[in-house]
């Protein structure tokens, strides 16, 4: 008569059909038990914690479709044409004629695109770190116990409610040398008047302000909502240690924002390499193009000249300056992925 163990092995040991029966991936499996002949280890739990049936597939591809579908005919199917578009010479009515790359051959010897570019450069040099700069400091002001913080949070964020048209209309009322307010006030002060229109410089900077006052209340938001994620125990702690105000601003909060910063300063440079519309309704690129920006020259090649084929290059040229700006940010930041 044969015992228990003389009949199913000695204890802990499995006949060939039981390992056979044993799934080596399921919780509590031997170690000794290796799993099915041309299958890696670890491969199925990671197939099972991606869910991987052809459904549920399915299912998300059709919730990505409609995305997908925009994203091709508005941002894809238009950036493949444009790329076609800039090795060609047409004026949009009849028949291209392919050039190859003479339209950026032109580039290099445009004393017009040139201008355009540092003009560019200049205005985000400008409007990029005072926004910035602004915004921060607003957040800070509002994060704390300021009295009427609501109302000035609401007048702050205001501007954003309404498109850079209306803005730039506003800015005309107001700095219009004209009939402005600001140049009726300076009048009124005896101060001799600001040729914010027939004055390079002045209509360079009456620019700069309206889009400072665009994008103070962007700003000020992304930083607001970024300063409740710090916490308080942080300033305790400096605070205990002896640090400033200045100190406990400089080495707690600008580090704990700088996911903030970083997200900031790709859109604030993004939106001021493709500024067009306040550009475009307060001086047109004048006076002698001294407001002249690379997205308003583009549009006076492709819809006054009807050189579209070039204003196309002028506008690749844009992609190409504003990817590679991201690129290398995205490489060097280093403060992206903080977390507190």
């Amino acid at each position: 008569m044969s015992t228990p163990a003389r009949a199913g092995g000695r204890a802990g040991e499995r006949s060939p059909a039981q390992v056979d029966q044993v799934d080596p991936m399921a919780p509590g499996a031997p170690a000794d038990v290796a799993p099915a002949s041309g299958e890696q280890p670890g491969r199925r739990r990671r197939g099972r914690a991606l869910g991987g049936s052809p459904g549920e597939a399915l299912a998300a591809y059709s919730f990505l479709a409609p995305n997908l579908v925009l994203l091709g005919l508005f941002v894809l199917l238009p950036l493949v044409w444009a790329l076609w578009l800039s090795t060609q010479q047409t004026d949009g009515f009849g028949a291209a004629t392919a050039v190859g790359l003479d339209n950026y051959a032109r580039l290099f010897s445009d004393g017009q695109f040139w201008r355009s570019v540092v003009n560019t450069t200049l205005f985000t040099a400008l409007v990029t770190p005072v926004a910035m700069g602004l915004g921060l400091g607003a957040a800070v002001l509002l994060n704390g116990a300021l009295p009427g913080r609501g109302v000035i949070r609401s007048a702050l964020i205001l501007p954003m409610a309404v498109s850079g048209v209306a803005t730039a209309l506003i800015g005309v009322l107001v700095f219009d040398e004209n009939s402005g307010v600001l140049d009726g006030i300076i009048r009124a002060l005896g101060l001799p008047s600001v040729p914010w229109q027939s004055g390079g410089a002045a209509a360079f900077a009456s620019v700069v302000l309206v889009t400072l006052w665009w994008r103070l209340g962007f700003n000020m938001l992304i930083y607001l909502a970024a300063l409740q994620g710090v916490g308080p125990h942080l300033y305790e702690a400096a605070t205990l240690d002896g640090a400033s105000a200045w100190q406990r601003f400089r080495y707690v909060t600008v580090p704990m924002v700088g996911p903030a910063t970083f997200f900031l300063l790709v859109m604030n440079v993004i939106y001021s390499f493709q500024v067009f519309d306040i550009v475009f309704v307060m001086t047109g690129g004048g006076p002698q193009d001294a407001t002249s920006v690379l997205v308003t020259y583009a549009y006076e090649n492709g819809f006054v000249t009807r050189d579209q084929g070039y204003a196309a290059a002028i506008g690749v040229v844009l992609l190409v300056l504003t990817l590679a700006f991201t690129a290398v940010q995205w490489r060097t930041n280093r403060t992206r992925d903080l977390t507190e």
